[in-house]
């Protein structure tokens, strides 16, 4: 590949220190693909269910059991899991849409949602919810934390219907929320409004630790399917889950009130849905520990990474910090240039629509945009913050920060 034996030697230097983390790691894997292997074994998964259907989709067994799996393995009432869902922010909005009702207030306590979702909840005559008169209010971290107790015992009124915790980053630098410190503010918000709904945006955090926000009093959950619980597989896709009375009620926003869940075909079948679940655990453990060696090594280098070196990690997102724009560029350049797929394409900022700022995205990906597979983007605005996240394969990472060595360091010297 001709790479230096600098760089080698570099990469594998890290790779030394983290020998206690990545066997953490493999714990928690191997529990959750119990966890998942129990759901299947529980439903008498066969192959009936991975078939396609086709119509209206009325008692389509694979897509009924497919959404009890994903019930049991993330320990709540219902789910719904549909290949139709385009994406995490439609998923998110789906929820927000189906719980929400003029009047209500929405209440995030983890700061601004990321860029794509402000739209959906305060957006100007574009059929938000604001336009259908739910007012937004907003609680912003304290050093990167939810700022429980008096701040949020303050912020949570008569009307206040529903609170958002966003788990990941988005463009912030942040570490990710634990499923602890989730189950902290759940407490302290039970403890002024028992009634509420509490709704997480767990994009990028599934299957990261032994336990899912649901696992600790969250009421409504949901995420992408080309994310985490896809595994690499899923074409394409999106959740929701949580206590029934809500899943009941985004259903009807997902087809129509009057039919919910009881109808919606797909006539390409189910089988990568159902295989890209079950071996998710171990491919985020592999995205976790490219994540980790990716940090080790630039914190080595010199440069500021979130989560730091030791830090366990929270999602499959890692933040590196760079001086320059032109070492950000470089930086998804590289990750592009080791990519499968598209590996001779030269990534350039663009005006991606629903960012305030120009994006550049690196993503050669089998499945397109996929974020469980190795990608890295970032918005063009100091601090100049690469946000690299996924990898199906541990070595793959491990080769891609081999590029990144190469291109940001060696090159320049």
């Amino acid at each position: 590949m001709n790479f230096s034996q600098k760089t080698v030697d570099i990469v594998n230097k890290a790779q030394e220190k983290l020998a206690k983390q990545f066997a953490e790691t493999e714990e928690i894997s191997t529990f959750n693909q119990l966890k998942v292997l129990n759901a299947f074994q529980q439903n008498s998964v066969g192959l009936r269910h991975l078939s396609q259907t086709n119509g209206y989709g009325y008692d389509d067994i694979g897509r009924d059991t497919l959404c009890k799996i994903f019930a049991d393995v993330f320990k709540c009432e219902s789910a719904i899991v549909s290949p139709l869902i385009v994406s995490g922010t439609h998923a998110l909005t789906l929820a927000l849409y189906g719980v929400l009702r003029p009047g209500d207030e929405m209440l995030a306590i983890t700061g601004s949602p990321y860029d794509t979702l402000k739209e959906v909840i305060t957006g100007e005559g574009n059929g938000s919810l604001k336009d259908f008169k739910v007012s937004y209010r907003q609680l912003d971290l304290k050093n990167g934390k939810i700022d429980l107790e008096k701040k949020i015992k303050e912020c949570i009124k008569d009307n206040t219907k529903l609170i958002f915790i966003g788990r990941s980053r988005g463009y912030e630098w942040r570490d990710a929320l634990s499923v602890e410190e989730i189950a902290q503010a759940v407490k302290e918000i039970r403890a002024v409004k028992s009634d509420v709904c509490i709704m997480v945006d767990n994009c990028y955090g599934e299957f990261m630790d032994y336990s899912e926000p649901t696992e600790v009093g969250v009421d409504i959950m949901a995420g992408s399917l080309i994310k985490n619980p896809g595994g690499g597989l899923a074409p394409s896709g999106g959740y929701v889950l949580g206590k029934k009375k809500y899943i009941d009620l985004v259903a009807g926003r997902l087809t129509s009130p009057s039919i919910g869940m009881e109808v919606g075909s797909y006539a390409y079948g189910y089988k990568d849905f159902y295989q890209g679940l079950f071996i998710a655990p171990h491919v985020v453990a592999n995205a976790v520990k490219g994540s980790m060696l990716l940090g080790q090594v630039f914190s080595d280098l010199g440069f500021e990474t979130m989560p730091l070196p030791g830090q366990k990690c929270r999602d499959i997102i890692r933040s590196i910090k760079f001086d320059t724009k032109e070492q950000l560029i470089d930086f998804c350049r590289a990750i592009q240039q080791a990519s499968p797929i598209d590996s001779n394409v030269v990534p350039f900022p663009w005006d991606m629509p629903g960012y305030e700022d120009q994006v550049i995205m690196a993503a050669g990906t089998f499945v397109a945009g996929a974020s469980i597979e190795l990608s890295a983007d970032a918005p063009i605005r100091e601090p100049y913050i690469a946000y690299m996240q996924g990898g199906l394969t541990y070595e793959h990472v491990k080769i891609a920060c081999m590029y990144c060595v190469e291109k940001l360091i060696l090159d320049k010297n």
